[in-house]
């Protein structure tokens, strides 16, 4: 599936009338991601943490295109201290059609979680739910992706919180204010160069 392939699923999307939302996961750890930053002439800043490498905070995203409402929207779930696996999957999944009416294309890559017998199991319950693979290697086509990079490198860049409490609460803040300006989500669409068409 290629950038015309993924134009064709939001064809077929808009013909069912379904929402097109497209899933990840990633983490995010105590340790700050490190970005050049101002600070007075002569004063280099530092940055002081004690985090362990084990201890972050795990997320699991949508990025949706609806045809009903006719806007993009962001819905993440933070796990704090737990890795990302088919429960968590597919209780994203099954919160996400709660959420959304009508039909849904999940679009993924081909992570274990996504493939598992348990994930699978789920999706064959659900009539509503169809799922679209990415190509390998293809990040670049999920704009997902590009809320994790947008968020890491900008509300959370240098960020330097005590426990994963902390950063669970500074992270959801973070996504909030994402969620909720549409020219963002249609600038870290863009970036896909994928077809928008609302």
């Amino acid at each position: 599936m290629d950038r015309q392939g993924l134009g064709t699923d939001q064809k077929k999307a808009r013909r069912l009338n379904a929402t097109l939302a497209f899933l990840d996961e990633s983490g995010l750890m105590l340790q700050p991601l490190v970005r050049r930053t101002w600070a007075p002439v002569g004063v280099t800043p530092i940055l002081r943490h004690n985090a362990r490498r084990n201890r972050r905070v795990s997320a699991i995203g949508a990025f949706t295109i609806s045809p009903i409402a006719r806007r993009l929207n962001l819905s993440v779930a933070l796990h704090p201290d737990e890795t990302i696996r088919s429960p968590q999957v597919v209780a994203f999944v099954r919160q996400l059609l709660r959420s959304v009416r009508g039909s849904v294309i999940v679009v993924w890559d081909r992570s274990n979680t996504h493939r598992s017998q348990e994930t699978k199991a789920y999706i064959a319950s659900q009539p509503r739910l169809r799922v679209e693979q990415l190509p390998a290697y293809a990040p670049d086509l999920n704009p997902q992706e590009q809320i994790w990079g947008h968020s890491k490198t900008n509300g959370l860049a240098n960020y330097c919180p005590d426990d994963t409490t902390e950063l669970h609460n500074t992270a959801a803040e973070t996504f909030a204010g994402i969620a909720s300006n549409q020219n963002l989500l249609r600038g870290l669409f863009k970036h896909t160069h994928l077809p928008l068409r609302l």
